[in-house]
């Protein structure tokens, strides 16, 4: 970067500073090394040091190095605000509210899918319902709509969709507590009404996988794995329901910005003090719209199970298909942090960013408790994911979080461009990986090339000291809506 206002502080840390931009109330923090600092979007960057306009910031903005444009806050952005000053903004957790990833590690290898990866591929894209407003869900009535809302992924457990030890290896035991079904408009309620169990489009997927690599031996049995095991990974989150309750809450909040004088170095920035009405209102609704995501992910795990158990003819003891973790991308949390010596309490935007809470943390499941939390980070089509944990360096200096990803490299106009003229379900075949999905512009929109490489996403959070690697995966079938 050539701006003066940036500060390289290390070979994987870049430092926005106050003096960039007028209001900033603190630093913004970008991870990113030489590698990927020539990626870094000027609009990107721009919308680190405004989310640092905002009151009652505690400590500095972050970014991750998957950072690319958002609305109002980048995607791979992080910030906290003082529980009592502070403001909540929906721009900082964005429209797809907990869009998240689970990870599921079978008893299988990979030679257990020998001569059924085609069949297995077909009866997935069968089973699981996909694509732009995909219904074929679960649908409740008016009634039973608001259980899913306040008992997340424990409400699926209780309709047959899973194990109560699932709930153990979820963020927040898949639900969080304050909900608010009332604070949801009808509107919302009607768009998620029958979208439970349904994957939808754009960047989730369903993914079979192998794990290829072990870097972390002592976790990877901790979490279950093994070289050579077939595992699943689950993208997905509140669907409609929650970009409903998001658009909702944009003009509650600029209304709100007005009348409580929140200068908005971007109208996008939306936000209301934490505490006011209007900010618990919002908060209330987006953990309804969290809880709908995890019962979501919590379904789609039970109509996978179903869909192996079927295919391979084995039973549910002998698959062995267990849920390593479940994590969230898009939220704010109360959480308390060490900031400047004093512990806080603060709320916590993650927007395209994954909580990555070190070693010995109360709210991690006891078998994870000294290896760290377990952090999904799925990569493209093409290449690879990983699995890291957690470290003590990330509670200190990152509020105990991560990347979610490999993060757009191309817009999905781009992408659609670029791909003009071939088959990308072909050249994914030619690779090894068969791929399933509702349109041809969906894989073109999703095209490996479209992202950045994991592996150097990765890299910069390993160096970085805030996730150890633990695993590798590669892609063996792709489910696309």
């Amino acid at each position: 970067m050539t701006n003066p206002d940036i500060l390289r502080l290390d070979l994987n840390r870049l430092e926005i500073l106050p003096s960039y931009k007028q209001g900033m109330n603190a630093s913004a923090i970008i991870y990113a090394d030489a590698v990927l600092e020539q990626f870094l979007e000027a609009a990107a960057v721009d919308q680190a040091a405004n989310a640092a306009t905002l009151p009652g910031l505690a400590g500095s903005v972050l970014a991750m190095p998957d950072i690319h444009t958002g609305y109002g806050f980048p995607i791979g952005g992080v910030a906290a605000f003082d529980a009592e000053r502070g403001v909540i903004s929906p721009g900082g957790v964005g429209y797809d509210i907990n869009c998240g990833v689970r990870l599921l590690a079978t008893g299988l290898e990979l030679s257990g899918l020998a001569g059924k990866l085609e069949q297995l591929a077909a009866a997935l894209h069968a089973d699981i319902p996909a694509g732009v407003g995909a219904g074929g869900g679960i649908r409740l009535d008016k009634r039973a709509q608001e259980s899913p809302l306040v008992k997340g992924a424990a409400w699926a457990v209780e309709n047959g969709l899973g194990r109560p030890e699932d709930l153990e290896h979820a963020e927040s035991s898949g639900a969080m507590s304050g909900a608010n079904p009332h604070a949801v408009s009808a509107r919302a309620l009607e768009r998620g009404r029958g979208q439970l169990g349904t994957l939808g489009s754009g960047n989730h997927f369903l993914e079979v996988q192998e794990v290829t690599d072990i870097y972390d031996e002592a976790a990877a049995r901790a979490f279950g794995l093994f070289k050579g095991q077939v595992a699943v990974m689950l993208h997905t989150g509140s669907r409609g329901f929650g970009h409903q309750v998001c658009t909702d809450f944009i003009e509650v909040m600029r209304s709100a910005a007005r009348r409580y004088n929140i200068p908005l170095a971007d109208p996008q920035l939306a936000a209301a003090p934490f505490r006011s009405t209007e900010g618990q209102d919002y908060f209330g609704a987006m953990q309804a719209a969290a809880n709908y995501a995890w019962a979501n992910r919590q379904a789609l795990t039970g109509l996978v199970r179903n869909t192996f158990e079927k295919v391979l003819g084995m039973g549910e003891r002998a698959l062995a298909m267990d849920l390593v973790y479940d994590v969230a991308h898009n939220i704010a949390k109360l959480e308390e942090h060490e900031i400047g010596g004093r512990k806080m309490t603060v709320v916590v935007h993650r927007k395209g960013a994954t909580r990555a809470f070190g070693p010995g943390h109360p709210e991690l499941p006891r078998a994870y408790a000294a290896t760290g939390q377990p952090v999904i980070i799925p990569g493209d089509m093409g290449r690879c994911s990983y699995l890291l944990a957690g470290t003590a360096r990330a509670m200190r200096e990152t509020f105990g979080s991560a990347c979610h990803g490999a993060g757009r490299l191309m817009s999905r106009h781009e992408a659609v461009r670029r791909a003009r003229g071939r088959n990308i379900a072909d050249e994914l075949r030619a690779a090894g990986v068969w791929v399933a999905s509702s349109g041809r512009e969906t894989l073109a929109e999703e095209m490996p090339e479209a992202y950045k490489d994991v592996n150097a996403v990765v890299r910069v959070i390993a160096e970085a000291g805030i996730a150890r690697r633990v695993a590798r995966f590669r892609p063996l079938i792709v489910i696309k809506g």
